[in-house]
């Protein structure tokens, strides 16, 4: 299990090592879920990153029911089983559209806040997750991506089921899938901690990609403080809840708790109670400490 999605790309991009540095390499991640998982990849293999969106045209009535899907770029894509099947007059599909096209526009004009799209021409295109059930959107994202003529598309992902992987490789050049559970019942069962990625999430990780690779002449730089946040956890008196303590902890056997302040009576009361509750209820059973000796000692 991956601890989140930002260690489900740690994963997955070690397993794309070969990428690393090669020219004409962009990661695409899909929003939301997709974009933390696709920062790692792009940070470790020195790479660009954007965002490439789909959205999914409902049928009337049957909105769970894919009719097709728009994309970045202004691609649709039909489904013409459903259009056929359902009778959905050509009206109709234009309605759902552009509907589905304005909230497309609103949430890559709020992602890139001015940056341009990637020009996709000729270059590898890794197309990044954070796992697969049926595998919807990746087909509509990679049946949009084809129009853009890559050189070579890559599908990357940290879990899905192995006929999806199969699937996929019949229509791309390479598939990557880091774990392939069996059986495979939902993404959400690959993550410790899968908790909904929000706008603001996206957009942080956006910027911060493009101060290593900018996209647009004058692309804001990102504040230090937007990069810490990403990270950040909330805390209480210094140690964060149970949950979130063992969320992070996962099944790790070494657990290393850093000096934010050392020296200080609260550091030393927050680190003892992390202690405590891992010794508690995770099973450790020694500590190691760099200290003062006498000090440790008593």
């Amino acid at each position: 299990m991956f601890q989140d999605r930002h260690d489900a790309g740690r994963v997955l991009a070690g397993l794309l090592e070969k990428y690393r540095g090669r020219p004409g390499v962009v990661v695409l991640g899909l929003p939301r879920g997709g974009v933390p998982v696709a920062y790692e990849v792009a940070t470790a293999l020195d790479a660009p990153l954007d965002v490439f969106l789909v959205r999914k045209l409902g049928a009337p009535g049957r909105e769970e029911l894919a009719m097709g899907a728009i994309s970045s770029g202004g691609v649709i894509v039909i489904n013409e089983d459903i259009v056929r099947g359902l009778d959905i007059p050509p009206e109709t599909i234009r309605q759902v559209a552009q509907r589905e096209g304005r909230e497309l526009l609103r949430r890559e004009q709020a992602y890139r806040e001015g940056r341009p799209p990637p020009d996709l021409a000729g270059r590898t295109v890794i197309v990044v997750d954070d796992g697969l059930a049926t595998g919807a959107s990746m087909w509509a994202a990679l049946n949009a991506l084809r129009r853009s003529r890559p050189a070579r598309t890559v599908v990357a992902v940290p879990a899905a089921p192995e006929s999806t992987c199969q699937d996929l490789a019949a229509v791309v050049d390479e598939v990557v899938c880091a774990t392939t559970p069996s059986p495979f019942l939902a993404v959400g069962q690959s993550y410790w901690d899968f908790s909904q990625t929000t706008d603001e999430e996206v957009g942080d990780l956006l910027r911060a990609a493009s101060r290593s690779h900018p996209t647009a002449t004058g692309a804001r730089a990102v504040p230090d403080v937007a990069v810490i946040r990403l990270e950040a956890r909330p805390t209480e008196d210094g140690a964060p809840d149970d949950h979130l303590l063992f969320d992070l902890v996962g099944d790790a056997r070494f657990v290393l708790i850093g000096e934010a302040s050392h020296g200080t009576h609260e550091f030393y009361a927050a680190r003892a109670r992390m202690t405590r509750r891992l010794i508690e209820e995770k099973g450790f059973c020694a500590v190691a400490a760099e200290a003062d000796w006498p000090d440790a000692y008593g």
